[in-house]
This record gives C-alpha cells, sequence and structure tokens, in this order.
C-alpha cells in the first residue's frame, strides 16, 4: 500500500494463529496496535516517520483485518485480551525482537496492557491511547458510560443478534457508526476502504463481537485475578480531551492504580488519536522512546 511506502507486507505463523503484519525501519523496536473496527492501516500516518528512527511492527489482532479468526468456545477464550497478547509477542520473537516497546489504540491499548502483566519481560514501554482499564470501565458503569460507549453492551449480546444486524449493512455501520470524529476530513479515503474492505468479511464482524465477549467475561476473570499486579515497565498514556474518555475520568489517576510510573496527557482531538492528531503522538512517542 502507498499509505507504507517502503515497508514490508509478511503473515506470520505464531501460537497457532495467522498474524497478519507490516514492517519497515530500523533501530529499536516498536509495535503499533488498532482498535476496533479497524486494522494495521490505523498507523498510517504515524509508521513511516517512526520508522527513520525505530524498526516498527504493525499487525493486525487476532480476528481483525487479515489476521486468523479462529472459532470460539462458550467462554470467548479464544478472543481473551491473554491470548491477542501472546500471538503478537510471538509475533516479535519470530521476527528477532524479544524485548521491544508497543502502542496500542483502543482494543491494542487493552492487549498491550495484557502484554505487560503476562509478558514482562519482553516490554519494554507501553503507550496506550484513550482507553482506562478493561475493568475499571464495566465497574464504572451508569448511564453516560451505557450511553457513550453503547456498542460495548451491544457487540456482547449473544450470538447471532450483533452480527446479524451489523452484517445487513457493515458500510453504513462502519461508517456512520463508528468511525466518528469531531475533525472532518481526518479518515483518508484509502484508509476507510481497507477498513471497510476487511469489515465486510463476516468472519471479522463475528470475531470483532467476540472480541467484547471475551471483554466482559473472561477477560474480567484474568482482570480480578491481577488485581494486585502492576505494569513494571514505564506506561505512557495519551487521551483525547474532546473524547468520551477525557470528558468522563481522571485517566491518570486511574492508571496509576494500575501501573508503577505513569505519565501522559489530555490531545485536543477525540478518540482516533493516531489519525486526528499523528504529529502530537509522534512527539509525545518520541520523547517517551528515548526517556
Amino acid at each position: 500500500m502507498a499509505l507504507f511506502e517502503g515497508f514490508e507486507v509478511g503473515d506470520a505463523e505464531v501460537n497457532g494463529q495467522t498474524i497478519h503484519y507490516r514492517k519497515g525501519g530500523s533501530g529499536p523496536p516498536v509495535l503499533l496496535l488498532h482498535g476496533y473496527p479497524q486494522t494495521h492501516v490505523l498507523w498510517h500516518k504515524i509508521a513511516p516517520t517512526l520508522a527513520e528512527t525505530h524498526t516498527v511492527v504493525a499487525a493486525d489482532l487476532r480476528g481483525y483485518g487479515d489476521s486468523s479468526k479462529p472459532e470460539t468456545d462458550d467462554r470467548h477464550e479464544p478472543y481473551s485480551f491473554r491470548n491477542m497478547a501472546a500471538d503478537q509477542v510471538a509475533l516479535m520473537k519470530s521476527l528477532g525482537h524479544d524485548r521491544f516497546s508497543v502502542v496500542g489504540h483502543d482494543r491494542g491499548g487493552r492487549v498491550g496492557h495484557r502484554m505487560a502483566l503476562d509478558h514482562p519481560d519482553d516490554i519494554e514501554r507501553l503507550m496506550v491511547l484513550d482507553i482506562i482499564p478493561t475493568l475499571d470501565l464495566y465497574e464504572s458503569t451508569n448511564m453516560a458510560v451505557a450511553t457513550g460507549y453503547y456498542h460495548w453492551f451491544f457487540l456482547i449480546q449473544p450470538y447471532d443478534f450483533p452480527e446479524r444486524l451489523i452484517g445487513a449493512d457493515p458500510e453504513y455501520y462502519l461508517t456512520s457508526r463508528t468511525l466518528r470524529s469531531p475533525q472532518p476530513g481526518v479518515f483518508t479515503e484509502e484508509a476507510v476502504a481497507e477498513y471497510l474492505r476487511c469489515f465486510s468479511n463476516p468472519k471479522t464482524i463475528h470475531a470483532s463481537c467476540e472480541d467484547y465477549r471475551a471483554a466482559a467475561t473472561i477477560d474480567l476473570e484474568h482482570d480480578r485475578a491481577d488485581l494486585r499486579r502492576r505494569i513494571a515497565c514505564p506506561l505512557m498514556v495519551l487521551w483525547g480531551a474532546n473524547g468520551f474518555v477525557g470528558k468522563t475520568y481522571d485517566v491518570l489517576d486511574i492508571w496509576r492504580q494500575r501501573a508503577k510510573k505513569v505519565s501522559g496527557e489530555g490531545l485536543p482531538c477525540g478518540h482516533f488519536i493516531p489519525e486526528e492528531a499523528p504529529d502530537a503522538v509522534l512527539a509525545a512517542l518520541r520523547t517517551f522512546l528515548a526517556n
């Protein structure tokens, strides 16, 4: 893709899955993880510049993009953040990176959180974008959360209710109900076309619902079991000051209860920070990776 000029594309067979990725640049390794309902293309405004100083890997999470969409089970375990985290650690090791930094937006940030807990020796630094921990979000649910994050409660409904509704018109759901920003024109035509190509696949719709079903069940079990564990590596948190997270939570205070060393700030944008404020993300990321 022209959006990732100079990057190689690959499919790694790891952890029993095929994980699709793009890799470019040289230097200290950084893994970029996307959120719902997107793909690694989310990073197209950041990855090429970051690759001038770092080895950059942008990967599709299990269930998304061109990565595997495995069969699920009654516990939704195949789509737990624990399994997604294991995929990405195995991907980086297969590329020769035993220790690396992670930047995750939305669902990718939650995978990064789990990576830092389950694989502390592998994660150099972690940056998460526009999230609070999954357990904190569910346990703070009120009218505002249920309204602002309605899709969290829609997507966890039993199969195949949300799948049928979304599958009736994936383009409408993607472009009118999810890819919304207070800043017009932030989503490039090329990126939206790629998101739509992948999200129009019924297997992706089902897998993404399973991702949210797992978050409301088995992921909460894992999070409660780890309540006394804190992220050991340096953590930076960025959030959209004009979005739901920034307007609803004391983001740094919440993350300070989950990590030992936390920094961060709100940016003048909404939820889709890598596309709405790429220069600000790059500036913060350069400082964070250099310290």
